[in-house]
């Protein structure tokens, strides 16, 4: 894992430090769609995913909840580490991605506890 940039609001405008820092890279993402919900993927290229995303490119998820906003970018040096936590994140509650957006350790790592009944 090499940074994390949860406060970006908008991919456009971190366009430049996006690509002058992380060219090589790999990354796990979340927007935030319009009606409030999550969703996460992975890309070697988050400037154009996002803007496929904004310009309905996918038919899919995000098409029907737009305009997305990022609120959650991870940069990972191979697309296997990048997909893998994708699907981590996937499986995870709303909360539990709400305290990685807010990067509330403490609070991700209570979440992370299994409770036995």
């Amino acid at each position: 894992m090499v940074s994390v940039l949860s406060e970006a609001k908008n991919v456009s405008n971190h366009t430049s430090t996006i690509k002058k820092i992380y060219m090589e890279d790999f990354f796990t993402y979340i927007l935030k769609c319009s009606d409030g919900s999550y969703y996460v993927g992975h890309t070697d290229d988050i400037v154009k995913r996002f803007a496929e995303h904004q310009d309905k490119k996918y038919a899919g998820y995000t098409a029907r909840r737009l305009p997305v906003e990022l609120v959650f970018l991870q940069s990972f040096s191979s697309r296997d580490e990048a997909f893998i936590m994708e699907k981590r994140i996937q499986g995870w509650t709303r909360k539990k991605k709400e305290a990685l957006i807010e990067k509330n350790w403490n609070e991700l790592q209570k979440l992370a506890k299994k409770i036995f009944t």
